[in-house]
This record gives structure tokens, C-alpha cells and sequence, in this order.
């Protein structure tokens, strides 16, 4: 499991990487957690009451997690932050507990036909004609504005309105090689 810790505008303090660290532990990262990325930032506003936030983004096969709190102090925003998170685990383990959910199918290739970037969301039209939904945060080495048109690959759960996309990645480029031998 990957774990990253960063501050904007603060240093992240012994303290509160110990406290971070102690909190993912209990998140059980063994299990099905692959990535967590923590980021304190410390804010210039006028209220003191909100002026610390905290993101959590934490990933696991199939799903990205993400939560952001923010208030008076870093050590308020940690412990609301990872609470919103555990919540968020906990269902998606349930929801999987309780169904048959292979997070290792191969995944599907379709195109992008729709995006709706202030929405932040689009569909993908597969091979077989079926329109899948996917949200911004589903996106994976493609900035989302871009991808009208492109080829993608993506994995696919039952949502509450049809088919959605969890993960979706450009195709690699084909590679075209060409022999300067024969050419002459």
C-alpha cells in the first residue's frame, strides 16, 4: 500500500503523520486499500473556524474514495476527514460483502461521446452500443476536458441508473514500426 502525506502552505508536524499513519492503519490497508493520499493545507481566511483542511483520497480495486473537511485545527479536520472516509469504506465493503463483484475482470474498451465537463461527468459508448456513465473522478492519465472522442479502456459496476465506469484510462497508442531497409 502506497501512503503519501503533503502540506500546502504547512509542514506536515511528527505529530500529525504519526496520528495519519495510526488512523490508515485502522482502515485496515491490507485488505483492499492500494493508495492513500493525505493533503493538509493550511488556508488564509478570515474565519479561524475553517481555516485548516484536510483531503483524503484513498483507493481500492474498482473505487476511488475521496473526503475533505476543514476546520479550526488540523487535528479537528484529520479525525473528521478519516471518519467520512471509514463510512465510505464501510459501505463499499458491504455493498461488495454482499454481492459477487469480480474487481478483476478485464476491462472494457469503448469510446467517449458525451461530456458534459462543467457537470463533470460523460458517457462512453461501448462496442455493443451501450452508453456508460462516468464521473471525472473515475479518470486515470487523461485530463477530463480532453477526452471527447477518445479511445478508453474501462471497468464497469451496476450503478444505481445503469452501467458506470470506475476506472477509465486511455487506450495505449498503437505502435507503428517501420523498417528504413525496405523502404529504400
Amino acid at each position: 500500500m502506497d501512503l503519501q502525506i503533503e502540506g500546502v502552505h504547512t509542514d506536515v508536524t511528527p505529530p500529525w503523520r504519526a496520528d495519519i499513519e495510526a488512523r490508515v492503519a485502522d482502515l485496515h490497508p491490507g485488505h483492499d486499500i492500494t493508495h492513500v493520499r493525505v493533503r493538509l493545507t493550511e488556508h488564509d481566511h478570515r474565519n479561524p473556524d475553517d481555516s485548516h483542511s484536510v483531503l483524503i483520497v484513498v483507493q481500492i480495486p474498482g473505487h476511488t474514495i475521496t473526503a475533505e473537511k476543514q476546520q479550526g485545527t488540523f487535528e479537528e479536520a484529520i479525525h473528521g476527514t478519516f471518519d467520512a472516509v471509514a463510512v465510505e469504506l464501510e459501505k463499499i465493503r458491504e455493498k461488495r460483502a454482499s454481492h459477487d463483484v469480480d474487481v478483476n475482470a478485464p476491462p472494457e474498451r469503448g469510446i467517449v461521446t458525451k461530456l458534459f465537463p462543467p457537470e463533470d461527468f460523460g458517457f462512453i459508448a461501448l462496442e455493443d452500443g451501450t452508453e456508460v456513465y462516468f464521473h471525472r473522478n473515475a479518470v486515470r492519465d487523461a485530463v477530463f476536458e480532453q477526452m471527447d472522442g477518445m479511445e478508453v479502456s474501462l471497468n464497469i459496476e451496476p450503478g444505481e441508473k445503469g452501467p458506470q465506469a470506475t476506472v477509465v484510462q486511455p487506450l495505449p497508442p498503437e505502435a507503428y514500426y517501420v523498417d528504413k531497409r525496405s523502404a529504400a
